[in-house]
């Protein structure tokens, strides 16, 4: 096995003037957490290893699935079923021998951010959940770190640096751009889907912020948000100012709970499994309901209604009582939501969701 000298392996970096050999230092000097090793965390982690970041921390409670490997390059066809936190860790001590690497496999929640988070100088949210993206801000709102924001949907990334020291002041953070947590759901990649290139063009902003940060070089998306449209090609720039103060978001942070249905303990009540439904799908007494963002994604079944979740409203179709309601979605997660939202309104209802979604029917 090679053993290759950081003068070597860092070589074409350091001859940049920005960098140089202080510049690198400074990178292998960072303690930077990534939280989402999928199409963003997995690229972002890559790449800044292999600049010479010296402390990483990854953080991903999820397993790879072969519908992941289109956009999340790093992983095989033979890591499928495997810890992504894991298998990223591995692959980057390939190709990255001087970096502290560090993971964990649990969702990152409220009890547990502190202790995940706090020897971290740059957090990095390559997430898909809207209120872990709202716990990431406001946790390094309160814990003066910095935020490199990214997020997807469709054909457009988006990219920020929240939270940044500039000239004594705390620039602006995502409760500046977008106050409160959507009430309404949103549709994750998994979803409403997204091209694989977006995915990587995002990450390669994230990166490079990350390394401008560090290195204290260029100029950071700070008091912005950029805006890319890999259909057309376009950014746009939308300037947002600090307006949420520290004292503010500390009050919120102490009252909000971060709720994300993907780390929700599902009730067994409300669920039927894949082979129970196998057995039962033909039966005249089913109503099954698709709550899949795509209408026109083909499924193993036929079903009676499809009605994107986001669009969901129990006066769109008529709720037969006298018959068990199957509500399906890909993973699980919004027809559980839909399950729960019709067994509140009709508590006297059969209704149940598909477990783990038709991915895993």
């Amino acid at each position: 096995m090679m053993s290759p000298s950081k003068e070597n392996l860092y070589k074409r970096q350091v001859i940049l003037p920005e960098i140089g050999l202080s510049g690198q230092q400074k990178l292998s000097e960072a303690k930077i957490a990534i939280i989402g090793c999928g199409g963003l965390g997995s690229a972002v982690a890559v790449y800044l290893a292999a600049s010479g970041v010296g402390h990483i921390h990854l953080i991903d409670f999820d397993k790879i699935d072969l519908t992941n490997l289109h956009r999340q390059v790093f992983y095989t066809l033979d890591d499928v079923g495997k810890p992504k936190a894991k298998m990223l860790s591995e692959h980057i001590l390939k190709i990255s021998p001087f970096v502290e690497l560090t993971y964990s496999q649990d969702s990152i929640i409220k009890s547990t951010i502190h202790n995940e988070l706090n020897d971290s100088s740059i957090i990095i949210d390559c997430t898909d959940s809207l209120a872990t993206k709202y716990l990431l801000n406001d946790f390094c709102v309160v814990s003066d770190k910095v935020l490199v924001y990214g997020s997807l949907y469709k054909h457009d990334g988006y990219v920020a640096t929240f939270n940044f020291n500039a000239k004594g002041k705390q620039t602006a953070n995502l409760r500046d751009a977008f106050p409160a947590i959507p009430a309404k759901h949103i549709p994750s990649c998994a979803e409403i889907g997204t091209l694989n290139t977006i995915v990587g063009l995002i990450a390669m902003m994230q990166a490079n912020e990350v390394i401008k940060i560090i290195t204290n070089t260029g100029i950071p998306l700070i008091n912005q948000i950029l805006i890319y449209n890999s259909m057309e090609n376009t950014q746009f720039i939308m300037k947002i100012k600090a307006g949420f103060s520290k004292e503010r978001i500390q009050e919120i942070y102490s009252k909000e709970e971060y709720f994300d249905a993907h780390c929700e303990v599902q009730e067994n009540d409300l669920l039927i499994s894949a082979g129970e439904l196998k057995k039962r799908k033909a039966d005249e007494k089913l109503q099954i309901i698709s709550v899949i963002e795509n209408i026109e994604t083909e499924l193993p079944f036929e079903v009676n209604l499809r009605i994107p979740s986001s669009k969901f409203d129990l006066t769109a179709f008529d709720l037969s009582l006298k018959k068990d309601i199957i509500v399906v979605c890909l993973k699980g997660i919004s027809s559980y939501r839909v399950t729960k939202i019709i067994k509140t309104q009709f508590p006297q209802a059969r209704v149940y969701s598909l477990k783990n979604g038709i991915e895993n029917y």
